[in-house]
């Protein structure tokens, strides 16, 4: 049985389409609590799991130590990274060595949490003015599957499950550390919603529109009888009690989906979805229907309650043959 950490861990790598179900992945492993808790993760999903740890040296035994503890209770190889010519290198150009030296190994993990991406959009909004965040996937082949987990979180897992893990002693006196141990606690004291704030930075995926979110807030703001609004190409939103449906026609990306059967919802695949009245997995439908890797994440499914009850292009669940009608906007 998976733990709700877990689950959330596989659904951001199915999400992003992080590793291939069943693949092989290398953890880069640093010894402390993130890649420690990442490397049990992935073994706990039935990914083929290795590891591999650089050393730069630059502590010394404490390094030494770090590397020690890599491979004998994460069964890392140790790649040494040691430069005499990196005079006081950066954080930066630490990592860009850690990825030189390990492209070799293929698709590569690495244990970046949602609060490293706290520290990052916040370091970045004051060093340059962007918001840039840390990418879920590289185009060399590093994978990021714990942007959704944060940081204490790894520590409770680590604990939880009697892992052993390393602490960087150098980690205060970097960038990170000055802007974790000083600039985070300050402002939470301005706002307990800082990092959750500071995160939603981050989310370069489309908002909606300011007039259409105030009227979806003034829809939900009472549960009481049954309320609806217009919100405009055909669509209209229905709140009965504690719950809301959109009726008409919906536009998703370059889809447009209709229906005239009332509380339909249409998402993209979540893990474990089927198509109603069939063993088949959406994942093996969408497989089948050679539909590219890269789009199946974003494809639409129509769904009532938790049943799939069609893939639009691809097929209807029975029972609900020509109920939903799909088509793709041409310029869409």
């Amino acid at each position: 049985m998976t733990s709700a950490l877990q689950d959330r861990v596989e659904e951001t790598i199915l999400r992003n389409g992080l590793i291939p179900r069943g693949g092989e992945i290398t953890c880069l492993v640093s010894g402390g609590a993130d890649s420690t808790c990442l490397w049990h993760v992935l073994g706990a999903l039935n990914y083929r799991v290795s590891a591999v740890h650089v050393n730069h040296g630059l502590r010394g035994t404490e390094s030494d130590e770090d590397a020690r503890f890599c491979t004998q209770v994460l069964g890392a190889e140790v790649v040494d990274a040691r430069n005499g010519l990196l005079q006081s290198p950066t954080e930066v150009a630490l990592r860009d060595v850690r990825y030189d030296v390990t492209s070799g190994y293929g698709l590569r993990a690495t244990g970046h949490t949602a609060s490293d991406q706290v520290e990052t959009v916040l370091y970045r909004l004051v060093s340059s003015g962007t918001t840039k965040a840390i990418k879920p996937k590289r185009e060399d082949g590093i994978v990021r599957p714990l942007l959704e987990i944060w940081r204490d979180e790894t520590i409770a897992y680590c604990e939880e499950h009697g892992l052993a893990y390393r602490v960087d002693s150098s980690n205060p006196d970097t960038k990170r550390g000055l802007i974790r141990d000083e600039i985070l606690p300050l402002l939470r004291r301005l706002h307990p919603g800082a990092e959750q704030n500071l995160l939603a930075l981050a989310d370069e995926r489309p908002r909606l529109p300011r007039e259409l979110e105030r009227t979806l807030a003034d829809l939900l703001a009472s549960t009481a009888g049954t309320r609806s609004a217009d919100l405009g190409h055909g669509v209209r939103a229905v709140r009965e009690y504690d719950e809301v449906r959109l009726d008409g026609r919906v536009r998703f990306g370059p889809w447009r989906i209709e229906s005239d059967r009332p509380g339909l919802v249409v998402r993209t695949r979540r893990p474990g979805d089927r198509l109603a009245g069939r063993s088949k997995k959406v994942q093996d439908v969408l497989v089948d229907a050679k539909v590219p890797r890269a789009a199946r994440d974003t494809w639409p499914l129509v769904v009532s309650g938790d049943d799939v009850v069609a893939v639009p292009g691809i097929v209807d669940a029975p029972g609900w043959e020509d109920t939903v009608r799909a088509w793709k906007d041409p310029e869409g």
